[in-house]
């Protein structure tokens, strides 16, 4: 069974994004770059919402052909043009050539489907609004949050208020030069 594994940034009190969207408060370093990279190897696909997809393919795919391109935008975007992109979206339409293909409904039955296949594990790059929807029907396996030395106040939830409870075991630690602290948890009993 693949594993549906979520990478997103977090502020200290737990929004993944400002009031508007905004993310020009998330940190990052090479070191970071580089620890998020070896879990791209380990995947094949990639989960977005329509919001997230849309900047990630306005970017990635000739990200890596810039002529100052870095280390890490060489590597993702080699990475995102090969992977299957997998897209939770009701108005976009499935494209072969750039190998995305689009849930409309049924979100669990759908991720439950793709998980069962045969593969690599399947990543998440933020879209919060579609880890509140995996959360509530227990999809996610692992749990990668960028905590954030910030406190924003407000913004856009990481977590649906009326989650029901789920158990969680920390499972690693570890801390980047730029200050974050990436958190591991992984369901109990995995």
């Amino acid at each position: 069974m693949r594993k549906l594994i979520i990478f997103l940034h977090t502020s200290l009190d737990g929004y993944a994004a400002g009031p508007n969207g905004e993310m020009d408060w998330i940190k990052f370093d090479d070191t970071l770059f580089d620890f998020v990279g070896d879990f791209t190897e380990q995947a094949d696909a990639a989960l977005y919402g329509r919001v997230t997809y849309d900047m990630m393919e306005g970017y990635w795919p000739t990200a890596g052909d810039q002529p100052n391109a870095s280390k890490h935008s060489r590597h993702h975007s080699s990475w995102y043009n090969r992977v299957e992109k997998v897209v939770v979206s009701e108005s976009l339409q499935a494209d072969s050539s750039t190998k995305r293909t689009v849930i409309s409904g049924d979100l669990k039955g759908n991720i439950e489907k793709l998980k069962s296949m045969p593969g690599q594990d399947i990543i998440l790059f933020g879209s919060p609004s579609i880890v509140r929807q995996l959360e509530e029907h227990n999809l996610i396996d692992d749990y990668w949050l960028m905590l954030n030395p910030v406190i924003l106040g407000s913004g856009i939830s990481l977590f649906a208020r009326d989650i029901t409870k789920i158990d969680l075991e920390l499972a690693a630690i570890k801390q980047f030069p730029c200050g974050v602290a990436a958190l591991n948890f992984k369901k109990k009993n995995q």
